[in-house]
């Protein structure tokens, strides 16, 4: 049978398209609280961990095998970090009394957005590991997305929590790099670890939406940095300590993920791509996602991203940041 925090997450409500956010919360100043743990052991640069399978998601339907989505990301995730099982792997990646963000990317509705699925099996290894329930919180920047998507959502501590952050950002802006920006509230003052989980699409601006675009959720005015097809704005956010020092994984569903026409959905140019990718090195990852975007356009007879001049210019200089590796022949690709 069901239990409760599984009915939550997966009975998805429809509403309206979000509204745009303006302007930084007109909060009170909190006391900062910004724990900064060294990265845990078992981290091998430039690996990537893919699984493809053809029989997760029914196509007609859009139902997820839950066994079989437990079982493919368990492998995913335990290569990830070279142990024997995800729960180990969790153990190495999260304390007990860690206050978890498993930050989702949304905009693109039900169709392009993370499965509540996998999400689910996230929580349930952090459970496992000795984290609370209350201390997992999934999140984006609106409640309204998060419901498109098919999230229920749950601000009470009585089991895991699901959010938009909405208007509640950090009192006055922080500096990163070429921007400044305010944060999520609960970014700053209350989440201690991050699990990032977001899809593989193209984006018309910046070439690719994966793993480290998904942080411009994290920021009350993304609309500004999307010059320059993104770059260096997305790699200098992503580099920002209060994501870099707290991000323990990154995690890619790609069952169905978009070659052209993005970011929001795109019928047409959507496919069945049948794969889960993890990795603790995001630019590996992104680096990936970018590989898998440019071969399924080829095959449409598309032009490649960099033809185009959408070339995501900021995954290189992530990797001058020191966030991971970009370079094809220092990149491990292990398929499970």
């Amino acid at each position: 049978m069901m239990n409760r925090g599984r009915r939550r997450l997966l009975e998805g409500l429809m509403a309206v398209a979000g509204t745009a956010i303006t302007g930084c919360a007109k909060a009170a100043p909190a006391e900062r609280r910004e724990p900064r743990h060294q990265k845990p052991g078992g981290f091998e640069p430039g690996l990537v961990v893919r699984a493809q399978r053809s029989n997760l998601r029914d196509e007609s339907s859009g139902k997820i095998d839950q066994g079989r989505l437990k079982a493919t990301l368990g492998a995913v995730v335990a290569r990830t970090t070279g142990d024997a099982t995800p729960s180990a792997a969790f153990s190495r990646l999260f304390r007990a009394t860690d206050v978890v963000g498993i930050k989702v990317g949304t905009l693109a509705g039900r169709s392009l957005s993370p499965h509540p699925e996998l999400v689910l099996q996230l929580f349930e290894w952090l459970v496992a590991v000795g984290v609370k329930p209350e201390n997992v919180v999934v999140w984006d920047r609106l409640d309204n997305e998060l419901e498109r998507a098919g999230y229920r959502l749950n601000r009470e501590r009585n089991g895991m929590r699901c959010l938009g952050t909405n208007q509640e950002y950090d009192w006055s802006p922080r500096e990163w790099g070429d921007g400044g920006s305010c944060f999520a509230n609960l970014l700053v003052n209350e989440l201690t670890a991050l699990i990032n989980v977001a899809v593989v699409k193209d984006h018309d601006l910046a070439g690719v939406s994966a793993g480290l675009k998904n942080w411009y959720g994290a920021i009350h005015n993304p609309n500004k940095y999307h010059d320059g097809g993104c770059s260096p704005y997305v790699a200098q956010l992503a580099a920002f300590p209060l994501i870099k020092d707290k991000l323990r994984l990154t995690v890619l569903d790609a069952l169905v993920a978009q070659c052209h026409g993005g970011p929001a959905f795109s019928a047409r140019w959507a496919w069945p791509c049948g794969t889960v990718l993890a990795s603790r090195d995001p630019v590996a990852l992104d680096t990936v996602a970018w590989r898998i975007i440019d071969e399924q356009r080829l095959k449409l007879g598309l032009q490649s991203l960099a033809s185009e001049k959408r070339e995501p210019k900021w995954i290189a200089a992530a990797a001058a940041l020191g966030l991971g590796e970009h370079r094809s022949d220092r990149i491990k690709l292990v398929d499970v």
